[in-house]
C-alpha cells in the first residue's frame, strides 16, 4: 500500500493568504496544514508517499520535509500543474505507484476521533477494491453523498444533490486496489472542466466494488479550505490539546511510537526546536519513561492520540 496526498490547487478560496503561499503551508494553530493529512497516512502504516503540489509550491515541500528519512518513511514528489481534478493525483502517480493499492487523501483535511487508527487500519486490512469514508452532516446537500446498505455496500453516489439520498457526505481520504490509473484514464471532465472522484467512485460502484467505512459520533471531519473552516480547525486543534495535554500530528511523535525513530533521533529534532512548545513536547516525550505503558493507560492501542 502507497500513500498521495494532494496538496494542489489555486487556493483561490483562501486568498489573499494564498497570494504567496500554497493553502497546505499554512498553519492549522501550531503546524502547517500538510502535516494533518501526512499523519493519518502514517498512522495507517503506510510508508512510501507521493505529495502531489504545484510546481511553485513543491519546493517548499521539499524544503520543509525532504525525503521523510527524519521520520523514517519516504517521501517523493510530483506536479499538478493546473487543477484538473483529484483524480488526475493518480495518473500523475502512476509511476510511483506501479502496480500498488493506495490511499489518497486530500491535503486539506482534518480527521479526529477516538479509535480512529484502529478504523483506518481495520479499512486497509480489509478492503478489496474502493473503500470511501462516510461522515454524517446535516447539510448532504453541500457535499458528495453516499447511499449504502446493511453491509455497508454503497448503493448510490450524488455530487451536491437537491434531494440527498443519505445525510452520509464523503470525505477527502479514498482507498483504491491497482485499477485506479486505470479506470482515471477513462475518465471525462466534467461541465466545471475538471476530473470527478465522484466519477471515479461511481466506476467502482458500477462494479459492485465500492465499500464505505463510517465516521459516526466522536468523530470530526474537517476540511480547511476556507477563511472560516480553517479558523474553525485551528481553534478545534488548540482546544484538543490544551485540555488533552496531546499534540495532535505530531509526525516525530507518529515515527517514534511506531519505531520509525529512535529516541535519540526525537531528542535532537526537540533539542532544534526547543525554544518553541512544539519542541518542548518532543523532549518531554523523549525524556519520559515506562513510554509504552504510558500510552497502554490511555487505550489498548499505543497510537491512539497521535492523530486524535
Amino acid at each position: 500500500m502507497k500513500g498521495i496526498i494532494l496538496a494542489g490547487g489555486s487556493g483561490s478560496r483562501l486568498s489573499p493568504s494564498t497570494d504567496s503561499i500554497n493553502k497546505h503551508l499554512l498553519a492549522v494553530y501550531d503546524k502547517p496544514m500538510i502535516y494533518y493529512p501526512l499523519s493519518v497516512l502514517m498512522l495507517g502504516g503506510i510508508k512510501e508517499i507521493m505529495i502531489i503540489s504545484t510546481p511553485e509550491a513543491k519546493p517548499r515541500f521539499e524544503e520543509l520535509l525532504g525525503d521523510g528519512s527524519s521520520l523514517g518513511i519516504t517521501l517523493k514528489y510530483s506536479e499538478q500543474k493546473q487543477p484538473n481534478g483529484i483524480p488526475e493525483a493518480l495518473t500523475l502517480s502512476k509511476h510511483f505507484l506501479k502496480n500498488d493499492a493506495v490511499t489518497l487523501i486530500l491535503g486539506d483535511n482534518i480527521f479526529y476521533g477516538q479509535g480512529f487508527t484502529t478504523l483506518l487500519r481495520h479499512a486497509l486490512r480489509n478492503h478489496k477494491h474502493a473503500t470511501i469514508f462516510g461522515y454524517r452532516v446535516k447539510d448532504p446537500g453541500r457535499f458528495g453523498v453516499v447511499e449504502f446498505d446493511h453491509r455497508q455496500k454503497a448503493i448510490s453516489l450524488e455530487e451536491k444533490p437537491e434531494e440527498p439520498r443519505s445525510d452520509f457526505a464523503v470525505t477527502g481520504l479514498y482507498i483504491y486496489d491497482n485499477q485506479a490509473v486505470k479506470l482515471a484514464n477513462t475518465l471525462k471532465p466534467s461541465a466545471r472542466g475538471e476530473l470527478e472522484i465522484t466519477d471515479l467512485n461511481k466506476a467502482y460502484l458500477r462494479r459492485g466494488q465500492l465499500d464505505v467505512e463510517l465516521l459516526g459520533r466522536g468523530f470530526a471531519w474537517m476540511d480547511a479550505g476556507t477563511h472560516e473552516s480553517l479558523f474553525d480547525a485551528s481553534e478545534f486543534v488548540k482546544i484538543t490539546q490544551q485540555r488533552q495535554g496531546f499534540k495532535l500530528a505530531c509526525l516525530e511523535e507518529i515515527a517514534y511510537y511506531l519505531g520509525y525513530i529512535s529516541r535519540e533521533q526525537l531528542y535532537k529534532k526537540g533539542k532544534a526546536m526547543k525554544k518553541n512548545d512544539y519542541g518542548a513536547y518532543l523532549l518531554e516525550i523523549a525524556d519520559r519513561k515506562h513510554t509504552q505503558q504510558y500510552w497502554d493507560t490511555i487505550d489498548r492501542n499505543p497510537m491512539l492520540g497521535l492523530v486524535e
